[in-house]
């Protein structure tokens, strides 16, 4: 049915009962998600069903089997009523919306390109790609070069020595500082032998392996 080409691209927000019966439908576009929601058209029957309802809470009798039928009739006509609004809503809807020629989305004014018939995920605008384009290769030099850097920065950390990440006192985390943050214990801190890297304990000044001065 020719009628249902949004029929995977709208939500109906549509109420069948009540004094706020009536019809409307939200349209999406399949690229940016922008959304487009046709006016509200009162269901009528329905309506007055629902003031009847609302009517015979206060009054009752009369008024409240009066409802009862009205409610009946206006439920049994919704379903053609609200087809009839639908067709409405999608003829509406596709002055709003484009379908794209190779892909066959619906897209708004904004993602299609009239001049090709085609949407922008299938014909991409050459100016944004430039513009794209030349952020991702200054980002990624920008990264080439921090992590050149990094490595720079690096190589001037002295990873010979083997730091206490926990204070014994406290268990607090040092990051391998020489004091503890948090209670102020002193750290072991570890050295290895710059001869035959033996760990050894700060202070030591002869490797206790091999006899080299540390200091």
């Amino acid at each position: 049915m020719s009628d249902m080409q949004f029929a995977n691209n709208y939500r109906d927000l549509s109420n069948s009962t009540g004094v706020d019966a009536g019809f409307q439908f939200e349209f999406c576009c399949e690229r940016c998600n922008d959304r487009w929601r046709t006016h509200f058209k009162p269901y009528r029957s329905a309506q007055a069903s629902g003031w009847l309802q609302k009517g015979a809470s206060m009054f009752g009798g009369l008024l409240g089997n009066a409802g009862s039928v009205v409610d009946s009739l206006a439920q049994a006509g919704w379903h053609t009523a609200r087809d009839e609004a639908f067709t409405e809503a999608v003829a509406a809807g596709k002055t709003h919306f484009n379908r794209c020629g190779n892909c066959h989305d619906y897209v708004c004014n904004q993602c299609f390109d009239s001049a090709s018939g085609l949407c922008f995920n299938c014909a991409p605008n050459i100016q944004v790609k430039i513009t794209q384009a030349r952020a991702q290769g200054e980002a990624s030099a920008a990264s080439d070069k921090a992590n050149a850097e990094g490595q720079l920065r690096g190589g001037r950390h002295d990873v010979s020595q083997t730091k206490q990440l926990v204070c014994t006192a406290c268990r607090a985390e040092t990051h391998g500082a020489k004091f503890c943050p948090e209670c102020g214990h002193r750290t072991a801190q570890q050295m290895t032998c710059r001869s035959c890297s033996t760990m050894l304990q700060p202070g030591t000044k002869f490797c206790t392996e091999c006899g080299e001065r540390q200091t």
